[in-house]
């Protein structure tokens, strides 16, 4: 039952205070790591591949991840077993970002709502990768919720995914649940970070963020296929369109250029009867995305604040849904 509290805590803390800017921020930290293994490795090459490069990088950077969180809670344990147990819980905290994900739409919304669109670009480019400089205000609102849909999974329900599954293997360890579970969502978000940084297809990250970006996509595999279904779920709750949710699911998931990140835009657009995909620029290069629920209208500002309702209830009943499977584990394999 505590480890159950601990995750409700996390998600909470989460919400409430987003990630604090003052404080060395654990992603931001893998960051860093992402940037001085990627120049130790690269400089193998010729002699090795590109793709053996960032092979390395990658295990290196995860083995860094996960030793420094191993290292930090076992010597917090031997001085206090229950300032370990809370110390893990901010961890498991600081991989979550709903709180942020939510404060940053909030911000493209304000500026839509006030008429102002060169402040929106601005907003919404912290969100998102593609070119801001020109969109208008439908292809900014369609670009925030995009990316609200997308970091449903990188952000929340994939961190949750596998710190939830990471503590069924606590036993086996012999540490509390919540220790697996802030290893694993650690190891999750040095993945994520990864695939962020190296998985660009460009000349320079090809080669070499090929192992990183496959990787997360196969991390991120069933949290995005779940989380599509946990959206029309939380549609169905929040009185949003939920036929069209999972009907649009059903029919556009695989209707993306990533393999995951269609699944929950696909189950957003249903919920709130707008289009999604179409054209973007991204770096100078203009790309025309499939589109996903093509017959369905343009999305507009208020859409943000509904994508972001929907965020909360789909988070609300994945954490459901895992830690009821959890318990079910448990009962069945004592």
């Amino acid at each position: 039952m505590i480890f159950y509290l601990y995750i409700g805590a996390a998600l909470a803390l989460d919400l409430v205070f987003g990630d604090p800017r003052w404080f060395a921020h654990p992603v931001r930290l893998i960051g860093w790591l992402c940037t001085i293994l990627e120049a130790q490795t690269r400089k193998l090459a010729p002699a090795v591949s590109l793709r053996w490069c960032g092979f390395l990088a990658f295990l290196a950077v995860i083995a860094v991840s996960a030793g420094i969180t191993i290292a930090l809670l076992g010597l917090l344990s031997s001085f206090s077993r229950l300032a370990a147990e809370w110390f893990a819980l901010i961890i498991l905290y600081f991989c979550l970002a709903a709180g942020d994900l939510i404060h940053h739409s909030k911000a493209v919304h304000k500026m839509l709502a006030v008429g102002d669109v060169a402040l929106a670009r601005q907003e919404v480019a912290k969100l998102v990768g593609r070119d801001t400089g020109q969109l208008d205000e439908a292809a900014i609102t369609r670009a925030c919720i995009e990316s609200v849909a997308e970091n449903l999974v990188d952000g929340i329900t994939a961190p949750l995914f596998w710190a939830v599954t990471a503590s069924l293997f606590a036993p086996v360890l012999a540490v509390p649940p919540i220790f697996a579970a802030a290893l694993g969502a650690v190891s999750y978000k040095a993945v994520n970070t990864m695939d962020s940084m190296y998985g660009y297809k460009n000349e320079k990250y090809l080669e070499f963020g090929w192992f990183a970006a496959r990787f997360d996509d196969v991390a991120n595999y069933l949290p995005a296929r779940i989380s599509g279904l946990c959206v029309v779920a939380a549609a169905c709750l929040l009185g949003y369109n939920c036929r069209s949710s999972l009907g649009i699911f059903l029919r556009d998931r695989l209707q993306s250029t990533s393999p995951n990140s269609g699944h929950t835009e696909a189950s957003f657009a249903g919920a709130l009867g707008i289009r999604l995909g179409g054209e973007s620029s991204y770096f100078g290069t203009r790309i025309n995305k499939p589109l996903i629920g093509k017959e369905l209208g343009v999305p507009v500002a208020f859409d943000i604040i509904k994508s972001n309702r929907l965020v909360i209830g789909a988070t609300g009943v994945f954490c459901t849904l895992m830690l009821c499977c959890h318990g079910l584990i448990h009962i069945i394999l004592p």
